[in-house]
């Protein structure tokens, strides 16, 4: 959205201002995100969906193992499974991004570093094909190395013993 007039006050507020609540509405959701993601990923979360489970199975007999006894059940499941998947990918997405953050930071940090390995998460699947083949090439010689370094050693404790 377009400044107004170079950055003027509209009631009080940039005219960017506008597209906070999109960033109120994010920042929001993250931290929604992070606190669910920690209390329903823990030990009394799923002590308390047992006990639902129990609770909803021990009813059956009452309600005849009913349709709609049984529909209770498959709605509600669906329901958190359908909300559970944006809490999930939503820190999911974080997690790596802040993992990224600090290997693109360890990276620059080191001298002898590639820094051409920033930000491989945005290459195309080609390039990382290419990369990895690059990498394996590299595993192999440092292994042939390795072995070659245990030969000359192997030979200079025969020669010296």
């Amino acid at each position: 959205m377009a400044k107004n007039g170079g950055g003027k006050k509209k009631n009080g507020q940039d005219a960017c201002d506008e597209r906070d609540i999109f960033c109120r509405i994010r920042d929001a959701f993250g931290v929604f995100a992070r606190k669910t993601s920690t209390i329903l990923g823990s030990a009394w979360a799923f002590v308390i969906a047992i006990l639902i489970i129990v609770i909803w199975a021990m009813t059956g007999p009452a309600f005849g193992y009913s349709d709609t006894w049984q529909l209770i059940i498959n709605t509600g499941t669906t329901i958190v499974t359908f909300l559970m998947v944006f809490l999930i990918q939503n820190t999911q997405n974080r997690d790596a991004k802040a993992v990224h953050l600090k290997l693109d930071e360890l990276i620059r940090a080191l001298g002898g570093a590639r820094n051409k390995l920033v930000d491989l998460e945005k290459l195309s699947d080609d390039d990382l094909k290419t990369l990895e083949t690059e990498f394996e090439k590299l595993r192999k010689k440092a292994e042939g190395a390795k072995e070659e370094v245990e030969e000359l050693k192997e030979t200079a404790q025969g020669k010296t013993g």
